[in-house]
């Protein structure tokens, strides 16, 4: 059952109508490392909501003084049926994956890497960062295009300037700005829109796609409903429009949108597959490619998932323990 097929619009809303559903998801705070970690604030996934579009992991931190968390340090993880979207508003990340791409995160410019059939990467603040702020996401890749080579782009969006607002539009298009960037998934948007304070903005947003705005600072009403700093406002596709105002301080918005994924997935840890034995062997292959168990003799014909990496760097994560349970498909 597709999120359309759930969560069918009442009616059908009037060209400019806004839509008045809003569902307004609270963040939860998960700590990102060892005992002096760096917070982030969890607002994708969640028991009422897995995905908006293709949307399926959204963390935002900071700003984060790291002299007194540490900052960053992700070493090396694995990826499979996934794209990542680094996007900062202050400090800088150094990355380095097994593709052999090392770039840097900085403000203001899209990082994406595609994960493909499989990659793993590290991800770890760099020495002069005494700030850090940003967003991590995660899209999954359609049945299509999920087992496809890995890849990376990058691409620093013209600012767009507006009444009290100026927004960048790092994927898909909105207000006369298209991203170049390629995705692989049907049909996905990904802006940060900056607003002084009681700015406010109608978009023209496509109706077909669900939509998803993160109060990353201050606070702000999304079609006339409260969304406090750092929640996220959820609205269901059918209108053409959507109405975003910010508080009295003024307020850092992220835009998300796509059209319903319409497959179901199955996610875990850094996986993204669509049944559960799907994900046992992505944790088996890994864990015997990176030497932390022994190979089994089921995958000798495979070829490798997780790929080379240069000597020197941090020690890879291993995978976590399976659940006891069976994991449950989410859509």
């Amino acid at each position: 059952m597709t999120n359309l097929e759930k969560n069918p619009p009442e009616r059908v809303l009037e060209p400019g109508e806004l839509c008045r559903d809003v569902e307004v998801l609270t963040p939860r705070e998960v700590p990102l490392g060892g005992p002096r970690a760096m917070t982030v604030y969890r607002t994708l996934p969640q028991k009422q909501r897995s995905l908006v579009g293709a949307w399926c992991f959204l963390d935002h931190y900071g700003p984060d003084d790291v002299a007194s968390s540490g900052g960053m340090v992700v070493p090396r993880h694995p990826h499979t049926g996934l794209a990542t979207v680094s996007w900062l508003f202050t400090g800088r990340i150094d990355h380095l994956d097994s593709s052999g791409v090392e770039a840097a995160v900085l403000p203001g410019e899209l990082n994406l890497m595609i994960a493909g059939s499989g990659i793993t990467h590290q991800e770890v603040s760099a020495p002069e960062t005494t700030v850090l702020h940003g967003v991590q996401l995660w899209y999954a890749m359609p049945e299509a295009t999920r087992f496809s080579e890995h890849a990376f782009a990058h691409y620093a969006p013209e600012p767009v300037e507006l009444s009290g607002i100026t927004a960048r539009v790092f994927i898909g298009s909105l207000l006369g700005s298209t991203s170049p960037v390629e995705t692989r998934t049907p049909d996905l948007l990904g802006a940060e829109l900056i607003m002084e304070p009681g700015a406010e903005v109608v978009l023209e947003v496509r109706a077909d796609f669900e939509h998803a705005a993160l109060a990353e600072t201050g606070s702000i009403s999304l079609n006339g409903t409260p969304v406090q700093h750092r929640e996220l406002g959820y609205t269901p596709l059918g209108a053409d429009s959507v109405r975003i105002a910010a508080g009295a301080e003024g307020a850092r918005v992220i835009l998300l949108g796509g059209v319903p994924l319409g497959e179901q997935i199955v996610m875990w840890w850094n996986f993204i597959g669509r049944s559960h034995d799907e994900i046992v062997e992505f944790r088996r292959r890994y864990q015997s490619e990176l030497g932390f168990e022994p190979s089994d003799p089921m995958d000798a014909d495979k070829p490798a998932l997780f790929g080379p990496y240069p000597e020197g760097e941090l020690a890879p994560l291993p995978a976590p323990p399976m659940p006891t349970v069976t994991l449950r498909p989410r859509e």
